[in-house]
């Protein structure tokens, strides 16, 4: 823009009308913008030389499918970085989508969970291939399949609709929704419907109460045992300690008491394996507070099984009060916890572990692990969710690099801040439309996540299903979201996988008009938007509107001129309207 007197010049040509005019009030200079390739095939040398030709500066290999990223030979990532030099353009990698957590319709294994990150590790070593001269984004799905929480938009703000809790031990899944329950005693024109959360809260409790009550019944079985016959079994277990009788010597009618006390005690057995089994479990999944209270149980434990005279019932005595002090709703652990929690805790250490794997093989020339955050309605696809998984993978890269002796703390944390980041893809996040979210909710994620961000997916969409529109096409607030993001040396690559597919063009130039891109990098105008205006300008315009003859005379070079001219072609009727002269 310049000032000339009282006249304010904004563009040398201003353009015409364009169906695709960017309603942003926000340009991207086309040299910022990239395009992926064709995630359906694996000969990248062949997609990356498609994309070249098509102008883009930069180019993100798409290899978003297991399969179709192992059929790729290792001379042809080599192959791309060459053709990237040859031609100064920058490379980045989409890796395979895959669950990062250890999830599958089995539950949890952690079996699986370090098979996904042996294959992140090996991602990120062959794709150093593309760009060995240094930190690139290599982005992976925070998720893949897993279920998220659902939210619905009240008038009091974003409220849980439905939670997917799952067993910390098992990985069963279970659905949690509102639900109004009834209880004989209650008024029930006053009863309020339980909240998700609650639900959560009742689901805890009732799998820890059901897992003693098996114990406390096997107890009681023990204990009546004891009860009838003690007289008889104290006798016995008094004759055996000092000597007055052996096994062998015992009557019938004590051998008979003999083998009850001996059940008695296989049941109070049976329950103190069950016992210790669910104690350690307590601990093990408990908060500070509930570990501080378990330490003081088990001391309470201990002095309850001195008593020596009688071991049998010392020792029922001892789980009766044990059982009784575990059976308290405070103690009860949480066992089922909501997805993302559960998914955050596994996927952060694939992530983490993954990072630090490729640091120890490549050092500061690492590839940039960036976590993107999927469709909204999968696990960890919100900007908060998001967010406390890259922290946490941060901090397993820190943990893994102190403990090998790889790298100070201090050290470690500077590493980790730069390779392990955010990649945000604005489509993705714009389907929080179909839970009710309003615009300014989908730029409060975005907020929340900038600070991570070190790679941008552009996509369009209408905020319901997972399409890949080139921007401008669809209700994206982009505007608003990239004045929240960074800006300086983040990649912004161009997703269109849904253009490819039913319009098969390459989007690039559709994306430079939704984008109000500038023509030169001057960042004047004229603008892609505006092409329709320009006369046969950069593919557009109205198209070949005058007879074939005017552009096969003035559009093929001196080779059609007229011999008037200096050309060699005859003269045959009107040089205009190709039809005879009169």
């Amino acid at each position: 823009m310049a000032n000339r007197g009282e006249y304010t010049i904004n563009n040398l040509y201003l353009g015409g009308y364009s169906s695709l005019s960017p309603n942003y009030g926000y340009s991207v200079s086309a040299g910022d913008l990239g395009i992926t390739t064709d995630p359906r095939s694996a000969n990248v040398l062949k997609e990356v030389s498609s994309k070249l030709s098509g102008g883009s500066k930069k180019v993100e290999l798409a290899l978003v499918s297991p399969e179709i990223f192992d059929s790729i030979p290792k001379q042809y990532l080599k192959e791309a970085h060459r053709l990237g030099k040859l031609t100064g353009v920058e490379m980045s990698v989409h890796g395979p989508v895959m669950d990062s957590a250890g999830m599958s319709q089995r539950g949890f294994s952690e079996v699986d969970r370090e098979m996904a990150e042996r294959r992140m590790a090996d991602v990120l070593k062959r794709s150093y291939e593309v760009n060995p001269d240094g930190n690139f984004p290599v982005t992976f799905h925070s998720s893949e399949g897993l279920p998220g929480t659902q939210w619905e938009t009240t008038a009091e703000g974003r409220k849980i609709k439905k939670l997917i809790a799952i067993d910390r031990d098992s990985g069963k899944m279970i659905p949690l929704e509102t639900e109004t329950r009834y209880y004989p005693g209650e008024d029930f024109k006053k009863v309020t419907p339980s909240t998700p959360e609650k639900e959560l809260e009742i689901a805890n409790y009732s799998e820890w109460s059901n897992s003693l009550d098996q114990s406390f019944f096997n107890k009681e079985r023990a204990d009546e045992i004891l009860r009838l016959n003690e007289p008889l079994i104290r006798n016995v277990l008094e004759g055996l300690q000092s000597g007055k009788y052996t096994l062998e010597t015992l009557d019938p009618t004590q051998r008979a008491v003999w083998n009850s006390y001996q059940t008695a005690n296989s049941y109070l057995q049976d329950v103190h394996k069950n016992i210790n089994n669910l104690f350690s479990k307590a601990y093990k999944y408990g908060t500070p507070e509930q570990r501080n209270e378990l330490m003081r149980i088990s001391e309470k434990f201990k002095e309850d099984l001195k008593n020596k005279k009688n071991p049998a019932l010392a020792e029922s005595q001892a789980i009766q009060n044990l059982l009784v002090n575990l059976k308290r709703k405070d103690i009860a652990p949480q066992m089922y916890v909501p997805i993302e929690e559960f998914a955050t805790e596994k996927s952060s250490q694939s992530f983490g572990n993954a990072a630090f794997e490729a640091y120890k093989k490549f050092g500061e020339k690492t590839p940039i692990l960036s976590i993107e955050n999927p469709p909204s309605g999968f696990a960890i696809s919100t900007g908060e969710e998001l967010k406390n998984l890259i922290e946490k993978s941060r901090e397993q890269f820190v943990k893994r690099a102190v403990e090998t002796g790889k790298l100070s703390e201090s050290e470690a944390r500077n590493q980790a801040k730069k390779l392990i980041g955010a990649t945000w893809d604005v489509g993705h996040i714009n389907m929080l439309r179909k839970s009710g979210a309003s615009e300014k909710d989908i730029i409060k994620e975005t907020e929340k996540i900038a600070p991570f961000v070190k790679h941008i997916h552009l996509s369009d969409n209408f905020g319901f299903e997972h399409t890949e529109l080139p921007m401008g096409m669809g209700n994206v607030p982009l505007k608003e979201m990239m004045e929240k993001l960074p800006q300086k040396d983040i990649k912004k690559i161009i997703e269109a996988g849904t253009w490819w597919q039913h319009f098969q063009t390459n989007p690039m130039k559709e994306a430079f008009e939704g984008l109000g891109s500038p023509m030169y990098s001057t960042g004047t105008g004229p603008f892609w938007n505006q092409t329709l205006a320009l006369q046969q300008g950069y593919f557009s315009g109205y198209g070949q509107m005058l007879p074939s003859i005017n552009y096969e005379t003035f559009g093929a070079g001196f080779s059609r001129l007229p011999m008037e001219l200096g050309g060699n072609q005859q003269a045959s009727g009107g040089r205009m309207s190709g039809t005879p002269m009169e």
